[in-house]
């Protein structure tokens, strides 16, 4: 249940204000299906996240013990320092859009996850908890938590947010979360 709480919770907070959200409120404006939309990042999310958990324990079986937790301990603190480096997203006509939103959703979410904050701290969740079921449902709750209403109050801006101390906030989780990892 911690790799599940943990999860969602890091990732809906590393996700205010990320490109998928960005992303996200920009679907919302370009196409009327709402459920098209959600449906297309929920599955895209899942597809992704789950691969990058997959990933991750894999990859922490090649190392110690001892290594992992220290690897694990200095993605959260990489993590932490790149939360503080504010997104921004492409707003230029997608190619994609003529798909409609459903497969414009699942394909255009996909492609910004790669590499992004969020894939990453699932590939570090996974890593440190030895449940990828709970970590890939979890990750992908955080998601929706936080692009779900965006996509439905398509209207609202992230810019009323106090997005400095929000990002503020989500580096000093990950932070946290490394310092955990060396300590308990």
């Amino acid at each position: 249940m911690e790799a599940l709480l943990s999860s969602t919770f890091t990732v809906a907070i590393a996700e205010i204000g990320d490109k998928t959200q960005l992303l996200a409120l920009i679907l919302a404006a370009r196409f009327k299906n709402k459920t098209a939309i959600i449906l297309g990042m929920f599955l895209s999310t899942l597809i992704n996240h789950f691969a990058a958990a997959w990933l991750g324990q894999w990859a922490i079986n090649w190392v110690s013990p001892d290594v992992a937790r220290y690897l694990v301990a200095a993605s959260f603190f990489a993590i932490a320092l790149w939360v503080l480096i504010p997104d921004k997203i492409d707003v230029k006509e997608s190619r994609f859009y003529k798909m409609g939103p459903f497969l414009a959703t699942f394909i255009l979410f996909f492609i910004a996850e790669m590499g992004d904050k969020t894939q990453i701290a699932t590939i570090v969740l996974a890593a440190k908890y030895d449940s990828l079921t709970m970590v890939v449902a979890g990750t992908t709750l955080g998601m929706l938590l936080a692009n779900v209403p965006v996509v439905i109050v398509g209207h609202f801006s992230a810019d009323k947010l106090p997005m400095l101390w929000i990002h503020r906030a989500c580096a000093m989780l990950f932070a946290l979360l490394g310092v955990a990892t060396l300590f308990v």
